[in-house]
């Protein structure tokens, strides 16, 4: 039996004569003329090989094909109505599902805090999923659907399918010790190659932004360790003349959790870190994503602002 010649709308002219046994009626209740009805039950008796419906004084009775068919026939409408409505997309924040987004710890711990709150009040049955983006675009996991979305302030050269939107924009600034010997006077480019520096490096190199700045004059910056993480190299400058060049938001958190720390201009130029997010076009059109993205963004034009509690 081949699938392709049937009519399934005949599946849902059929319940409703079977709930209502009325012609009248169940016309009414289809928006349909009484000799389109008859048309369609015509066709649907001709498709079970059997008359379903006869007359009866008052209206329609089915007959026992009919009574056998109907509890199957109201299953497989329930479930296309439910696949519809899926598709339609209008309750999808209740549904249940997970979303892989791709970033660096310096983010979870930047939009987290905001983010979290609104997808539990929102989107009770998502479930969130972080991965570490290791300084490169997944690009590979974004056309495969493993990754629904990617934030960094790295990713370049982003092939025609992928949609990117800015997030925000950060300068680099300096966080050392307090106590540091080699600042005593303030921070310049002296006292800046007189330390030696700590770096976030997520592939294993050393070359930084501001190593390549430095090299463009000449300068050469000592590196004592580059760490994996953004986050790590802030708890590892206090009591140390260490320095570590990182992005103004961590800076800050860090200097706000312990006094001990002090932060300071940069002593050359490096440009602004651009945070994009990163989405392929297979999730474009996605109401759960796109919903999502929306919020990613709101979050991101708070930061700077005081975290309200919402209990």
């Amino acid at each position: 039996m081949n699938i392709a010649n049937k009519d399934l709308n005949l599946l849902l002219v059929f319940q409703v004569l079977y709930q209502e046994r009325n012609a009248t009626l169940a016309a009414e209740r289809m928006a349909l003329s009484q000799p389109a009805l008859s048309h369609k039950l015509n066709k649907l008796r001709h498709q079970f090989g059997d008359p379903l419906f006869v007359r009866a004084p008052r209206g329609l009775t089915p007959t026992p094909r009919a009574h056998e068919l109907a509890p199957r026939v109201q299953a497989l409408v329930g479930e296309l109505e439910a696949f519809y409505e899926l598709c339609d997309g209008r309750d999808f924040l209740q549904r249940s599902a997970r979303i892989h987004l791709y970033s660096t710890d310096y983010l979870e711990q930047t939009l987290l805090p905001r983010l979290l709150p609104i997808l539990r009040s929102q989107a009770p049955n998502l479930v969130l999923i972080t991965h570490n983006t290791r300084g490169q675009l997944p690009r590979e996991e974004l056309e495969k659907g493993t990754c629904d979305l990617a934030i960094a302030g790295f990713y370049n050269d982003l092939p025609e399918t992928f949609h990117q939107q800015r997030l925000l924009s950060e300068d680099f600034v300096v966080l050392a010790s307090r106590d540091n010997p080699h600042l005593a006077g303030g921070l310049d480019l002296e006292a800046f190659l007189a330390c030696e520096h700590l770096l976030t490096t997520l592939t294993g190199d050393l070359d930084g932004l501001v190593d390549r700045a430095l090299q463009a004059r000449g300068l050469q910056r000592r590196i004592a360790a580059g760490l994996s993480s953004f986050i790590a190299p802030t708890r590892l400058v206090r009591g140390t003349d260490l320095l570590l060049t990182c992005l103004r938001s961590l800076a800050e958190e860090a200097v706000a959790r312990d006094p001990e720390l002090r932060l300071h201009p940069l002593p050359l130029a490096v440009q602004r870190v651009e945070v994009m997010q990163i989405w392929h076009a297979r999730t474009h059109d996605d109401g759960l994503r796109r919903w999502f993205r929306q919020q990613v963004q709101q979050v991101a034009g708070t930061l700077g602002q005081p975290i309200h509690s919402t209990s």
